[in-house]
């Protein structure tokens, strides 16, 4: 069988919608949180797409995500509010709480919401992409089960906290979203599927010591036996780690603290959620013109590319720029999915009693690469 499937844009997006609404998602529900999956996918970032179904799946089938769940306001000012999730699904939560952030910041310039009581809620980076694309400066983030050990510690204490910039620029947006720890969980997933061992200096095993095992890595994550994955900059205060421990708390603060709500330590025990979000809108409006502001950054945008390159270097990119290269090219050629994420995707038919052969056929048995549309 081959590793990887190749699958249309428009038959992803059909079976994730169909999926979703048998687990009892409306139409439009089913849309926002597939619109999620697949943004991830066609921006090439795996680990956040297609091969998270299967977390979902098992999160509504557990009850952990309630299917029924409505977010709500608990606390609100012009500027700002505080949403309780009420254990939803998260990409429903955060898209709610990011049209908050962005007509508060249209009324009155800026505002900042905070979300408690939520579930993973997939790339914080489509969060932000939502205000800039209305011209707006947004920025998303989200704390998470804890994976990161501190600088010096054994024990995963925080999440993997990324933080996701988007801001207007031409010819296409700046948009910056990554995790505040060396790589996100989904990574050591997807590696894990594949057998493969992880890089030196991605993780640590339970004594605080590397290691290149996902399997265990990811065991002693769920058991909460200690070791975990390692802050932006390694294990060293010599090569930066006390920095990613800082953008993690950086988050921590906009998510858990500032909401009330769990801190990732204290999140995914039992069968709680808890999963924090932090979102903020800017009007760029409120420094002067937007275009002016718009076209000074794409001009410095553009001198970064064209800055000189390193030796053997061909190429300087800005942040976004691979996204959108990956968007095109997949919105052509489709969406690579891994084997096991596909049986994953079966499992998932079987559980809703969907025809996983109407998606996606006979799987090939000796085929080096498939494609089904």
């Amino acid at each position: 069988m081959s590793d990887t499937y190749v699958f249309s844009v428009e038959l992803l997006n059909r079976f994730c919608n169909d999926a979703f609404q048998k687990f009892g998602f409306s139409e439009e529900e089913s849309q926002i949180i597939t619109d999620v999956l697949l943004l991830s996918d066609l921006y090439g970032i795996e680990s956040h797409g297609m091969q998270r179904l299967v977390r979902y799946h098992k999160g509504i089938e557990k009850g952990m995500i309630k299917v029924d769940a409505k977010p709500e306001i608990v606390f609100e000012t012009p500027l700002s509010a505080v949403i309780d999730g009420n254990d939803g699904m998260g990409q429903l939560i955060g898209h709610f709480a990011m049209k908050i952030a962005i007509e508060k910041a249209q009324k009155s310039g800026m505002a900042i919401v905070t979300v408690r009581n939520s579930n993973h809620y997939g790339i914080a980076g489509y969060y932000a992409k939502m205000a800039s694309d209305l011209g707006l400066i947004g920025l998303a983030m989200t704390n998470s089960e804890a994976i990161m050990v501190p600088t010096y510690g054994r024990l995963a204490m925080l999440g993997s906290n990324p933080i996701a910039l988007a801001v207007p620029a031409k010819p296409y947006h700046f948009l910056f979203d990554a995790s505040t720890t060396v790589v996100t969980r989904g990574k050591l997933e997807i590696y894990n599927k594949q057998g493969k061992p992880l890089p030196m200096g991605w993780a640590l095993d339970e004594r605080g010591h590397d290691t290149t095992d996902a399997p265990r890595v990811l065991k002693n994550i769920v058991e909460k036996n200690g070791g975990g994955i390692l802050p932006l900059g390694g294990s060293q205060e010599l090569t930066g780690s006390h920095k990613g421990y800082g953008y993690g708390m950086f988050c921590e603060i906009f998510c858990s603290i500032l909401s009330l709500g769990m801190t990732s330590n204290h999140t995914h025990i039992g069968n709680k959620g808890g999963t924090c979000h932090g979102f903020i809108a800017i009007d760029p409006a409120m420094f002067g013109d937007p275009k002016e502001i718009e076209e000074h950054f794409s001009t410095f945008l553009q001198e970064l590319r064209d800055s000189d390159k390193a030796e053997g270097q061909t190429r300087i990119y800005t942040h976004g720029e691979k996204e959108m290269e990956a968007y095109e090219k997949r919105q052509k050629e489709g969406i690579p999915v891994l084997k096991n994420t596909l049986l994953e995707m079966k499992e998932l038919c079987d559980y809703l009693k969907m025809d996983f052969k109407q998606y996606f056929g006979e799987l090939e048995e000796d085929a080096e690469h498939s494609s089904f549309y």
